[in-house]
């Protein structure tokens, strides 16, 4: 059964609506310029309803201690997920600061693009393969765009690990088609304005991924 990650959750109804449809993972974005921030002290609030029913993932962007040890101590994930230019080696001390587990977003744009997956399948409880965002884009994910899912064809890592980028309702059945992705991470895909999640396409995202 493919696992499911609703990312860039705010709300407690759209929380709800994944957590009513059995997502396996909710995410809450840390990271001021997203148009899904939250706080992590509001994180915390809005997430206890989730703890023991989905795993609860920070997203963070080249996050320094100070922020990872409120994090920890607030919101208390079960994964801190790097979404910014992290070494492996910081993601050890990411690791031990936190005690959570982690998951490694890496752009994609081209099959080159894979190369830095041999030595973070190492250091990542889970890859995410994202869609590299545009030119001059603020956000390193989340902007609704994806790349050639063929890249993934035959591909093999020693975890399993997320598809991402530009996922939705409509497309998400095709996805796994192509790419067999044991995990799929979905945001933008699912909302009515950037950073709105919407509860029905939630529900239909869910049910797209179970019956496919």
């Amino acid at each position: 059964m493919t696992l499911i990650k609703i990312c860039g959750l705010t709300t407690p109804d759209t929380l709800d609506a994944a957590l009513d449809g059995e997502a396996d993972f909710v995410g809450a974005v840390v990271f001021p310029k997203s148009p899904r921030h939250i706080a992590p002290a509001d994180a915390a609030v809005l997430f206890e309803r989730a703890r023991g029913r989905a795993k609860i993932v920070a997203v963070t962007v080249n996050p320094d201690d100070g922020l990872l040890d409120e994090i920890a101590r607030t919101l208390k994930p079960d994964f801190i997920q790097l979404h910014g230019a992290e070494t492996p080696a910081r993601a050890e001390t990411v690791r031990a600061l936190t005690g959570a587990g982690v998951i490694k977003a890496l752009p994609i744009r081209h099959g080159d693009d894979f190369a830095a997956a041999d030595e973070w399948d190492y250091h990542a409880d889970h890859l995410m393969f994202d869609a590299k965002p545009p030119e001059g884009s603020a956000l390193p994910g989340g902007v609704g765009h994806s790349f050639d899912w063929t890249l993934l064809a035959d591909r093999v890592f020693r975890h399993p690990w997320f598809l991402a980028g530009g996922l939705n309702p409509d497309n998400v059945s095709e996805a796994l088609r192509i790419t067999g992705a044991p995990m799929v991470d979905v945001s933008s895909g699912v909302e009515s304005a950037p950073g709105v999640k919407d509860a029905g396409r939630i529900a239909a995202f869910i049910e797209a991924v179970r019956r496919s």
